[in-house]
């Protein structure tokens, strides 16, 4: 279960319930406080926004090198089944390919990402820092050093289930599912898990919300 949630309700009873899953890694930090702002925007529309600290996530007391991909599986849909009434999964990049074991009235996506991929540039980060550093790496000894003990990648320590599974790691189906992507549908902003620091994008947060209620209402939440 999770140590930790963020709760945003509405003045009255909530329509329903997001349920957020954040990006994966350092992915998250980047957008927390436009993922808030997000929360904020639903529960003025009378949603309530739930966004969970999975084991080893910012307060959990569970230590990361210790968790895989299978357990933050396990503790969403814990999550999700700990929620009152109508809730819908809102996950973001690497978050969907922790968001299919949950029960949910419906899913939404904002441009969900392999897990190969997350693996691939934390990868080429480290080898870079290492290298800059004057240690010599390469993207072959990362890999066989993962196999046997945890690996540090963007300030996290890694698994080594955690590593394999993001290596063949997709985002599995759901039902029904809107999949939207950054700078199309009607969700404008940018991408801030690609910049260096944290950042926030109040613009993009009420696109986002504004997307979720839409998607919801289409699935006859109201």
């Amino acid at each position: 279960m999770t140590e930790h949630r963020l709760r945003i309700d509405p003045a009255g009873i909530p329509r329903a319930t997001i349920l957020i899953v954040p990006p994966l890694f350092d992915e998250a930090n980047r957008l927390r406080r436009t993922l808030v702002l997000a929360m904020r925007s639903l529960a003025t529309d009378g949603f309530a926004a739930v966004l969970p600290d999975l084991p080893g996530q910012n307060e959990s007391l569970v230590a990361l090198d210790t968790v895989d991909l299978e357990r933050w599986q396990n503790a969403l849909a814990e999550v999700a089944a700990s929620l009152d009434g109508q809730v819908v999964i809102a996950s973001i990049r690497g978050g969907a390919l922790i968001d299919h074991r949950a029960k949910a009235a419906a899913w939404w996506r904002l441009a969900p990402v392999g897990g190969a991929s997350l693996l691939r540039t934390m990868m080429r980060a480290r080898v870079t820092a290492d290298r800059e550093a004057g240690i010599d790496v390469s993207l072959d000894t990362l890999h066989e050093a993962a196999r046997f003990a945890p690996l540090l990648l963007a300030g996290n320590a890694l698994s080594p289930a955690m590593v394999a599974q993001l290596g063949s790691a997709e985002a599995q189906p759901v039902e029904p599912l809107r999949s939207a992507a950054l700078g199309a549908d009607g969700i404008t902003g940018t991408p801030l898990w690609l910049r260096a620091e944290p950042g926030e994008d109040a613009a993009m947060a009420r696109a986002v919300a504004a997307d979720i209620i839409a998607w919801s209402q289409t699935c006859g939440i109201s």
